[in-house]
C-alpha cells in the first residue's frame, strides 16, 4: 500500500511539472517548447533528496569540458539548489577542464573529484569533447561506463545525471535525422544505469527550428551565450524541481548497478607518475615545467612534474599493470611523434601534435594499447624522426601516464 501511495505521488509530481515548465509564448505569441520534453526519468534523484532534506548537506560535482568550467549554467545550478534549500551545507566542486572529453574524465576522475570527497550528485557532459576530439564510439563507451561505475564503486548512492549538450555538428545530425552517436551513447548509458538524462543537444536543435530563437543571434556558440546559459539552465531546473519536490526517502538505496557492458570499461581509470618511468635517453623529469614561449597553457597542466624529451631519439621504459596504457601530454607548438612497443609489439607512430597545438600547449590524452591481457607490461617509447609539417620540432611532454588497473 505504502509503495502504491508512493508512486502515486510521482505521478502527480510529474504532471505537476508541465505547471513549472510552463509553455510560455514568445513577444510574437508563439508557443514555446516545454523542457520536459527533454528529461529522460530513466532514473531518480531520490538519494540526493535524502543528503538534502534528511542530512542537510549535500557533495554536488561538475564534471565536464569547458562548457561545465566557465561561468553560468553550473552557477545558476549552484545558487538555485542553495536558495531553495537554505538550511542545507552544499559544498560545489568545478572539475571541469577545457578540451576534455570521455577518456581524460575516466582516468582523471581519482584524483580530481573522487579523492576530494564523497560524491553525492554529480552533472556529467562529454558530448561536446567527444564529438570535437574525434573520440571513437567503443573509447566513449568504456570511458562514460568507466566513469560511472568508478563514482558508484566509491559511494554506492551517488547519484548521476547525464547531459548532452550542444554544438553545431549534433544540430547538423538532428536535422539530417540522425541522432548524434555521442548522444545515443549518453542515453544508452543513462537507461542502462538507470539515470536521468538531460538531452539538451535535441532541444536546442527543436527550439531553434521552432523560431524561439536563432543560433547566430541568441545562442551564438557551443560555449554558450548568457542567453544559451539560461537555456540549459532552465531544463535543469526542471528536472531538479520534480525530483526535490518530492518527499524524502526514509533512507539512502545503492543506486542501481547492472552487469558491466564492457569488460574492458575503465571502471579504474588513474593516473600513473611519470617519475615510474626508467632507463631515460634524452628524457628528464622536470619538476615545475612550464613553457620556454608565450604560447597558452592550461590551468593543471602546467607548472608541474612533467617529463620531457625534445629530440628525435630520445627515449624511456615504463613497466605497468593493466589492460590499458597511455598518456597525458601537452601538446604545443613543437609535437613531434613517437614510435613504441608494449611486452615488444610494435605499434603505429603516434601523432602528438593537434590542429589546435599551434596556439595551445593543449593537455592531449591518447591511448597508446587497450585491450592487453590482465597483468604486469612494459612499454618502451621513442620520439620518432618523423613530425607533422606544422610542427616546430619533436617533443613529448608527458604529464600522467593512464592505466586501468586496482591501485
Amino acid at each position: 500500500m505504502k509503495r502504491s501511495i508512493q508512486i502515486i505521488v510521482a505521478l502527480l509530481l510529474i504532471v505537476q511539472a508541465k505547471t513549472f515548465a510552463q509553455q510560455t509564448k514568445t513577444d510574437s505569441g508563439k508557443t514555446l517548447l516545454n523542457s520536459e520534453n527533454y528529461i529522460r526519468r530513466f532514473g531518480d534523484l531520490n538519494n540526493t533528496l535524502y543528503r538534502i532534506k534528511t542530512e542537510k548537506s549535500a557533495n554536488v560535482v561538475f564534471f565536464g569540458g569547458s562548457i561545465t568550467h566557465n561561468p553560468g549554467w553550473r552557477d545558476k545550478v549552484s545558487q538555485y539548489l542553495k536558495q531553495s534549500y537554505p538550511d542545507t551545507k552544499f559544498n560545489f566542486l568545478n572539475a571541469g577542464i577545457p578540451s576534455l572529453g570521455s577518456l581524460p574524465h575516466a582516468f582523471r576522475v581519482n584524483q580530481d573529484v573522487l579523492s576530494k570527497g564523497r560524491v553525492d550528485l554529480m552533472f556529467l557532459e562529454t558530448a561536446v569533447n567527444d564529438r570535437g576530439n574525434g573520440t571513437n564510439e567503443q573509447t566513449q563507451r568504456r570511458a562514460l561506463e568507466g566513469i560511472i561505475r568508478h563514482v558508484l564503486k566509491t559511494n554506492p548512492y551517488a547519484n548521476i545525471i547525464m547531459m548532452a549538450l550542444v554544438d553545431p555538428d549534433k544540430i547538423k545530425d538532428y536535422n539530417s535525422g540522425k541522432i548524434p552517436p555521442e548522444v545515443q551513447i549518453h542515453e544508452d548509458l543513462a537507461k542502462m544505469y538507470h539515470m536521468p538524462l538531460i538531452n539538451l543537444a535535441k532541444e536546442v536543435t527543436e527550439r531553434i527550428n521552432a523560431g524561439e530563437f536563432s543560433w547566430e543571434k541568441d545562442f551564438k556558440n557551443l560555449h554558450p551565450s548568457p542567453f544559451g546559459q539560461e537555456i540549459y539552465f532552465r531544463t535543469m531546473k526542471q528536472l531538479l524541481s520534480v525530483e526535490l519536490d518530492k518527499p524524502a526517502p526514509a533512507k539512502l538505496i545503492p543506486s542501481y548497478l547492472p552487469q558491466q557492458a564492457d569488460a574492458l570499461a575503465y571502471i579504474n581509470g588513474n593516473y600513473l607518475m611519470v617519475d615510474k618511468t626508467a632507463n631515460l635517453k634524452g628524457f628528464k623529469l622536470d619538476p615545475n615545467w612550464k613553457p620556454a614561449d608565450s604560447v597558452h597553457t592550461r590551468p593543471g597542466f602546467v607548472n608541474m612534474p612533467v617529463l620531457v624529451g625534445e629530440k628525435a631519439g630520445a627515449s624511456f621504459e615504463l613497466s605497468f599493470t593493466g589492460q590499458t596504457i597511455g598518456f597525458a601530454i601537452v601538446s604545443g607548438p613543437d609535437a613531434g611523434m613517437v614510435k613504441y612497443t608494449i611486452d615488444g609489439k610494435s605499434y603505429p607512430e603516434l601523432e602528438l601534435y593537434t590542429q589546435w597545438s599551434k596556439s595551445l600547449h593543449l593537455p592531449w590524452y591518447l591511448l597508446l594499447g587497450d585491450g592487453l591481457q590482465p597483468g604486469k607490461h612494459l612499454l618502451k617509447l621513442e620520439i620518432s624522426t618523423n613530425k607533422d609539417e606544422k610542427s616546430k620540432g619533436a617533443a613529448c611532454r608527458i604529464v600522467y601516464f593512464l592505466v586501468n588497473a586496482e591501485q
